[in-house]
């Protein structure tokens, strides 16, 4: 059953984790915005700079300049959001599998004890890139549902050249039931994406403008909007009664 979502409830801060610098723009870019606008705190966490396998063999001048670069793109693409908080951790590059699982979840746990969000924001887990998976499984790890535990809701985005470009019999496919309706926000994601103008590519490459505009719109279109962003729901939790 495919669900139509406005705003996810129950209301509260709210956590997005990603891997990498742009992956929450992508993913969620349009739903931070609008949660921030609606009042809500929302606050992110990137785990590794995006840049260190990519910088791995260039001097260290040049590696440092290229992460404090993507560093500042990502301060600059939150602010755009409207999020409270931008955090960024070291783990390693495209090479989170080579960290034990424990030590990226309490990693997470952290972040979550310090926000107490009740809405997080992650992966899907059959992205193609290893962090992304890593990342995926970590905050199941860190959100699990304990009595007591601030987190109600947890939702799976998809990361345009990553999420599709994985092949459907080697992972579970993303299959998106919850929608949410981005088309006032649907701008405040470009601008926040074009922070991140480096990592850009040319359309017909999934990591265009024009290719994240369009599927904005074909998100919408599925589910009756102008322009949405999907996700997997991976628990809701009901509030006790009163």
């Amino acid at each position: 059953m495919t669900e139509k979502s406005t705003v996810p409830t129950p209301a509260g801060s709210v956590a997005i984790v990603a891997a990498h610098p742009d992956d929450e723009v992508l993913g969620c870019g349009g739903t931070a915005a609008r949660l921030a606008a609606e009042g809500r705190a929302v606050h992110v966490l990137l785990m590794a700079d995006g840049e260190g396998a990519r910088t791995g063999r260039a001097a260290a001048g040049v590696a440092r300049e290229k992460v404090a670069a993507r560093g500042a793109a990502a301060r600059r693409a939150g602010a755009i959001l409207g999020c409270a908080s931008v955090e960024l951790l070291t783990f390693p590059d495209n090479r989170m599998d080579a960290v034990e699982l424990l030590e990226v979840a309490q990693a997470v746990e952290a972040f979550v004890d310090r926000h107490r969000p009740s809405l997080v924001l992650t992966h899907h887990c059959g992205d193609l890139n290893v962090d992304h998976r890593i990342v995926h499984e970590a905050v199941s790890v860190a959100c699990r549902p304990q009595p007591g535990h601030c987190v109600r809701e947890l939702l799976f985005f998809e990361v345009p050249s990553s999420t599709e470009w994985r092949p459907r019999d080697a992972a579970a496919p993303f299959a998106p039931n919850w929608f949410v309706e981005i088309s006032g926000t649907l701008q405040k994601k470009l601008d926040a994406l074009d922070a991140y103008a480096t990592e850009l590519r040319e359309f017909p490459h999934p990591r265009s403008p024009a290719a994240v505009r369009a599927l904005a719109q074909w998100r919408g279109a599925s589910a009756g909007f102008t322009a949405a962003e999907a996700f997997v729901l991976g628990r809701k939790l009901l509030p006790e009664a009163g």
